[in-house]
């Protein structure tokens, strides 16, 4: 009953439940086909025990139908020869086997319908874990690609990090670029202020700017001009 009891579980289970419950579904179907094939050598031992009692049921009841043949034609040769007494002593052995075999009949077809019952057993779970099999390769396939899509959501959330962290990093820059701008606005406002009148900014442009060759021209035509 174990081994029908395991098959049925297997059978009825829903597989996307086995899957959730799995720490490795790909190991789990794989040794769940181990136990199946193990269940199968059992199965097929116990199949051929009772196919072999099939066998000797039905050789004791033909060899007990050969015997009451074969004392119904020695009590008919007994007649023949007019010994009544020897054709009385074969009749009466003809009737002991008669009822030998009622219980060999019926020892027959208990064992003929015990080997019915395993062979259809025996012929149902090879065609499951050949049914089992083909399955087994589609669900690898799937489990495969649900590990590709797992190990790609982790990528994907990487990304999505680095993304944020980029983000993070233009917001510094931007922070260091007011920082400077504020300073050098600080620093334009700080000048105005020692020189509110813009005299000093004035002078210093007229002490530091060289004297061009347009300048000398203008200074010796005023002299000339009289200017």
């Amino acid at each position: 009953m174990g081994i029908i009891q395991r098959f049925s579980d297997i059978m009825s289970a829903n597989i996307n439940a086995l899957l959730d419950k799995m720490e490795d579904p790909s190991k789990m179907i794989d040794q769940y086909l181990r136990n199946l094939e193990s269940d199968l050598g059992k199965v097929k031992a116990e199949t051929a025990s009772v196919m072999a009692e099939e066998t000797r049921s039905k050789r004791a009841l033909d060899d007990c139908d050969k015997e009451i043949a074969k004392m119904q034609t020695y009590a008919e040769k007994a007649i023949m020869a007019g010994n009544d007494a020897d054709a009385r002593k074969f009749l009466e052995k003809k009737s002991q086997l008669t009822e030998t075999r009622a219980n060999l009949a019926q020892t027959y077809a208990a064992a003929a319908d015990n080997a019915a019952k395993m062979r259809q057993m025996h012929d149902k779970l090879c065609k499951d874990i050949a049914a089992l099999n083909a399955r087994k390769d589609s669900i690898k396939a799937k489990i495969a690609v649900a590990k590709t899509q797992e190990k790609i959501n982790k990528i994907g959330a990487s990304v999505a990090g680095s993304q944020e962290n980029m983000s993070a990093f233009d917001r510094m820059e931007a922070k260091a670029n007011r920082m400077l701008d504020e300073a050098n606005a600080m620093s334009e406002l700080n000048q105005t202020a020692s020189d509110p009148d813009g005299i000093d900014a004035l002078a210093e442009k007229y002490d530091s700017a060289p004297a061009s060759a347009v300048d000398d021209e203008l200074a010796a035509l005023k002299a000339k001009l009289g200017k």
